[in-house]
């Protein structure tokens, strides 16, 4: 009997052993074996996409692999390691189909230095640092053709050659990081911000030229950067901004639709940063309606300047706009501040239109997570509808964060995005478009031990992989990442947020028994609401891990029933918070997906240990955009 034949016939006498066929006629017998025998069959053959493969779909597996390697290597080299993961050899170790992967693999890598190296050839760096980051995960060195920090340093120079003064200082803010630069790149870009009257990324790059030394700085650049820009300086530098959606009807009156909010220039050519969900009409494939954009310099009298939407970021709630207006202050993306707790701050912004307010306040919290990425600022500067997307800034002129929320009818609880997280998102929406970041398909639990991973979603390059859930991430491309207690899960999907959508990344896991694994996955571009084709496809037990924080596992009751135990609770969680513990049994009724309004609600009866097993009904609700996904 084979492995396969065996495995049905095991699940088949465990059913049979367990119903009574007494109340059966023969007819509705016959009936019920045929659609039994289909039922396990098919459990049997989604048992694995690869074991158990015949020759012809190994060939095929292999054909795909065959027709990437010249194309795209990158994602030949992801189809290689999955297969290795999860196919299973039949031929006693002197297997021809792994000779040939072997052999593939060897010509994919080849092809992926080519073209890597080719890249550098043609300057074009972008493409460079992408290629090396996928042979870095692969352990493959490019100092033949230049280091990571070389590339984007070369990229910053064309940049500003080009005129994209913007883009040239991220990148070579991004490239002092990594590696300090010598002192002639150093200076090059101190001139320009001087020129351009930056005077926050002219005293970056003046302490870069410093740090490298070897040359002359004049004094006047000097005595620049020891000024500071005054409150009235940056006010000139924010606007208003108004999104026409024409006519509401509202009890038969026509009522003037309108939206309003703040933002802030970034760049002399006319770009400024506002939110995602000011603007999100002009963007949104959903909305049919009418949509104009405008910002305003001044108070109601001034005119309306048209704008236009360049790139969002819905995920961080930021967007990037652009107007024919010069701007008379830049805010800085240079500085990498981040406040402390207690620290003074201001916020600049229209609130109900009154442009150009200014009010006061404390860093009251950090590390609040309410983004899909990454965690913000809680701020108890005075907030209200139209203040979204103005600057916060520090008591010393540098810029900290963007306002995105407030919460209605409490004061003094208001959140901003931080402006680091701006900085490291930017490049992606200067782009154009909808900004893709990149996604493994990993939902995390930060524990005392690390951070767990305690579900990984269909069809994603974790699941393809064969991600060990119930493992913990041990290194991120060679990389341990440690962050304080709260902050693990930011950190890491920082350090995920550098990659592309369609690059390699090297994951480190180990289980409770030390056992280490690594895996490496291509990322694929993340869904707008990342658990939404999970809750749809994965079974209903499973999905209650990552939207409701209980891990849970089958009881040995009948093959019908929707009875599980509790094996794990992930500490705050909906879960927790509804009283809900370890080793409580729990039957699920049935789970509905709000998909329009984004949250899905779960049916359940529970038994609570804690009350002496009495049976509870509960209905517990989340949203479909969690915060802990990788």
């Amino acid at each position: 009997m084979t492995e396969k034949a065996e495995s049905i016939s095991v699940s088949s006498l465990f059913f049979l052993n367990r119903f009574d066929f007494k109340f059966i006629k023969p007819p509705q017998l016959a009936v019920f074996c045929i659609i039994f025998s289909m039922v396990t069959a098919g459990c049997a053959s989604k048992k694995d996409d690869y074991n158990y493969m015949s020759q012809p779909a190994i060939s095929i597996r292999l054909g795909e692999i065959e027709k990437q390697k010249n194309e795209n290597p990158v994602a030949a080299l992801n189809l290689i390691y999955i297969f290795r993961e999860v196919y299973v050899t039949q031929q006693n170790g002197d297997d021809a189909n792994l000779r040939y992967l072997a052999q593939l693999e060897n010509e994919s890598l080849e092809k992926l230095c080519a073209m890597q190296k080719k890249a550098v050839e043609e300057e074009r760096w972008e493409d460079a640092i992408s290629l090396g980051r996928s042979l870095a995960s692969l352990g493959i060195t490019v100092e033949n053709t230049g280091l990571e920090p070389d590339f984007i340093l070369s990229d910053a120079k064309k940049k500003l050659s080009s005129g994209d003064i913007l883009g040239a200082f991220l990148a070579a803010v991004k490239s002092q990081e990594m590696q300090p630069m010598d002192f002639e790149s150093a200076y090059l870009f101190l001139e320009k911000a001087v020129n351009v009257k930056q005077r926050r990324a002219a005293a970056f790059f003046l302490s870069a030229a410093e740090t490298a030394g070897d040359g002359e700085i004049p004094d006047e650049y000097r005595e620049y950067t020891r000024g500071r820009d005054s409150v009235s300086d940056m006010i000139k530098g924010v606007a208003t901004v108004l999104v026409d959606r024409g006519i509401r009807i509202e009890k038969g009156r026509g009522i003037p639709d309108r939206i309003l909010g703040s933002a802030f220039f970034i760049d002399s050519s006319g770009l400024l940063i506002t939110n995602y969900h000011v603007i999100e009409s002009e963007v949104d494939p959903k909305y049919n309606s009418y949509s104009r954009m405008y910002i305003r310099m001044g108070d109601a009298a001034s005119p309306r300047i048209p704008a236009r939407v360049i790139g969002w970021d819905k995920a961080l709630d930021l967007a990037l706009i652009k107007t024919e207006h010069e701007t008379e202050y830049v805010f800085s993306l240079i500085d990498r501040v981040i406040p402390q707790v207690g620290d003074m701050v201001m916020a600049i912004g229209s609130p109900l239109g009154l442009e150009k307010t200014v009010t006061l306040g404390i860093v009251s919290a950090l590390s609040r997570r309410f983004l899909q990425i990454g965690d913000v600022y809680q701020i108890d500067a005075a907030v209200n509808q139209g203040n979204s997307g103005g600057p916060v800034v520090d008591s010393e002129g540098r810029l900290v964060g963007i306002v995105f929320a407030g919460i209605q009818y409490y004061q003094g609880l208001n959140f901003a995005v931080p402006a680091e997280r701006l900085a490291a998102a930017l490049p992606a929406m200067i782009k154009g478009g909808k900004a893709e970041r990149p996604w493994l398909g990993i939902t995390l639990s930060e524990t005392f031990s690390g951070a767990e991973i305690i579900y990984t979603a269909p069809g994603t390059p974790a699941r393809q992989h064969l991600v060990n859930e119930g493992s913990y991430i041990k290194t991120i491309n060679g990389r341990e990442i440690k962050a304080p207690q709260g902050g693990l899960i930011p950190a890491m999907q920082d350090a995920i947020f550098q990659f592309n959508p369609g690059e390699l990344v090297a994951l480190e896991t180990v289980d409770d028994e030390g056992i280490v694994k690594k895996n490496i996955l291509m990322t694929v571009a993340r869904p707008e609401i990342p658990l939404i084709d999970a809750v749809k496809t994965d079974k209903r037990e499973r999905i209650a891990a990552p939207l409701f924080g209980m891990v849970l596992t089958p009881l040995p009751s009948n093959v019908f029933s929707s009875n599980f135990l509790v094996r794990k609770i992930v500490r705050g969680s909906i879960a927790d918070e509804a009283g809900i513990s370890e080793d409580d049994p729990i039957s699920i009724y049935r789970m509905r997906i709000m998909e329009n309004d984004g949250y899905a609600l779960l049916e359940i009866s529970v038994k609570k240990r804690r009350m002496g097993y009495m049976e509870t009904n509960m209905q517990l609700s989340a949203w479909l955009d969690s915060p802990d996904t990788l």
